[in-house]
C-alpha cells in the first residue's frame, strides 16, 4: 500500500484529490488541513509520498518541506499547487522537493507524478525543465577545464562513482553501501554538479579523466 499525506487548507480540494487518488486501490491518502498538524503527522507516521499545497497558512508548503527534509532527506515531497511557481522554483529545489504538480492535472497525471516520486524521478513543468537544461549546458561547458584539485569529491561520493562505473544500479549501490536509494540519488546529483555533467555516462568519462575511478572498473 502506498501511503500518501495530502496537506491543503481547502477541504473540498482535499476530498476531491483524495477520492481521485484512492481510485487506485494500492494508494491510501491521509488528509491534513493545516501545516502544524501535518508536521506532527509526518514526524510520527510513515508516508511514502507527501503532497503539499504551496500556500498553506501558518507554515507554507515551502517551509514545511524545509523542516521535514532537515529531519529526513529521504522524504518524497511533491508541491501540489494552483499557482505559478517560477519565482519559487529555485527555493523549492533547494528545499528538496521531488517535483511540482498542478491542481488542474488529470487523475492520470497526478498518479503518474506520485509514481515518479516513488521511483526517485523528478516531476516539473516543461517550461522549468527547459530552463534547467540551459543551465546544465552552461555548466558542462566548463568541464574540460576542471582538474582533480578543482573537484571536491569525498570518499563516499568516490565509492558511488566507482559503483556507477561498474554498472551498478541505484538500488544495487544503496544495498552495497548501506544507504537508501534516495540518498544515492541525492549524492549522484551532487556528483553531477561537481563534475559539471548531465548523465551517468558523462560522469564516468569525466571521473576517469580526472583519475577519480579505477580504469579497471570502467565499462
Amino acid at each position: 500500500m502506498v501511503r500518501i499525506l495530502l496537506v491543503d487548507d481547502h477541504p473540498s480540494v482535499c476530498e476531491g484529490t483524495k477520492t481521485m487518488i484512492e481510485q487506485d486501490p494500492e494508494m491510501k491518502v491521509t488528509v491534513s488541513y493545516n501545516s502544524p498538524e501535518a508536521l506532527e503527522l509526518a514526524k510520527n507516521e510513515e508516508f511514502d509520498v507527501m503532497l503539499f499545497d504551496l500556500n498553506i497558512p501558518v507554515i507554507s508548503g515551502l517551509e514545511l518541506t524545509k523542516r521535514l527534509m532537515s529531519i529526513n532527506p529521504d522524504f518524497r515531497i511533491l508541491i501540489y499547487t494552483g499557482y505559478e511557481i517560477s519565482s519559487n522554483f529555485n527555493l523549492l529545489v533547494d528545499a528538496g522537493v521531488s517535483g511540482v504538480i498542478s491542481k488542474t492535472a488529470s487523475r492520470e497525471q497526478l498518479l503518474n507524478a506520485i509514481r515518479c516520486a516513488l521511483r526517485g524521478e523528478a516531476v516539473i513543468p516543461v517550461s522549468l525543465f527547459r530552463q534547467l537544461r540551459r543551465s546544465e549546458v552552461r555548466l558542462s561547458s566548463f568541464r574540460s577545464d576542471k582538474t582533480m584539485d578543482d573537484v571536491s569529491i569525498n570518499e563516499r561520493e568516490q565509492e558511488i562513482l566507482q559503483e556507477v562505473a561498474g554498472g551498478s544500479s541505484n538500488k544495487d549501490i544503496a544495498a552495497k553501501l548501506l544507504m537508501s536509494q534516495r540518498t544515492v540519488e541525492y549524492n549522484l546529483t551532487r556528483i553531477f554538479e561537481k563534475l559539471g555533467v548531465r548523465s551517468r555516462s558523462e560522469a564516468i568519462v569525466e571521473a576517469k579523466r580526472l583519475g577519480l575511478i579505477h580504469n579497471g572498473e570502467f565499462v
